[in-house]
């Protein structure tokens, strides 16, 4: 393994939570899977906003520019409800948008629920990091990162990133045949 640990940003995007009116089960949801699939050494940095672009736009800034997170997941604020502005929030801050992330969460959706087609998730680059909207549903994200995420450690290694291990009991990692036989200690 990696000697290097992985900052991995959560953030919660709820008016509710940021009040503290609801509990958030979101962002514990992300942790938790993390928790479970990492086999690398990660931080985690976990923020909770309100649903309001330009306090989005800050802190996924903040997290890629200022705190050097290689990768940031979102939960909440994906549907087409007037305030869900996440995707449009992470959209303005990127890079380079990588279409495949926003189509394969819809596709995994489409399997546990016909409204999937409602979501407009996406997934961006922004510097050296990669910027994931998720669901906001724990029963959601957990199916979203199960298959998803197998795509997600060579994303971060093709951006310089450290090479991140996964506990294959929950999600293996994909790395092209000719990246495979590296190892962490090949870096």
């Amino acid at each position: 393994m990696t000697d290097e640990t992985i900052k991995i940003g959560i953030v919660t995007v709820s008016d509710r939570a940021f009040l503290g009116e609801y509990e958030d089960k979101g962002g514990p949801a992300i942790r938790n899977w993390l928790q479970s699939a990492l086999k690398s050494r990660w931080e985690g940095i976990e923020k909770i906003v309100p649903d309001e672009q330009a306090r989005i736009e800050s802190v996924l800034k903040n997290l890629v520019d200022n705190q050097n997170c290689h990768l940031v997941l979102t939960t909440g604020g994906t549907g087409p409800a007037q305030r869900d502005v996440t995707p449009d929030a992470t959209l303005s801050i990127a890079d380079k948008v990588m279409d495949g992330f926003g189509e394969r969460m819809r596709s995994i959706s489409l399997k546990y629920v016909p409204t999937a087609i409602l979501s407009r998730q996406v997934g961006v680059i922004r510097k050296q990091s990669l910027i994931v909207n998720l669901p906001g549903q724990p029963k959601a994200i957990k199916e979203t990162l199960d298959e998803l995420f197998e795509a997600i450690p060579y994303c971060i290694e093709l951006l310089g990133g450290p090479i991140l291990e996964t506990n294959e009991m929950i999600v293996k990692a994909f790395r092209p045949k000719s990246a495979k036989g590296k190892t962490a200690g090949d870096k």
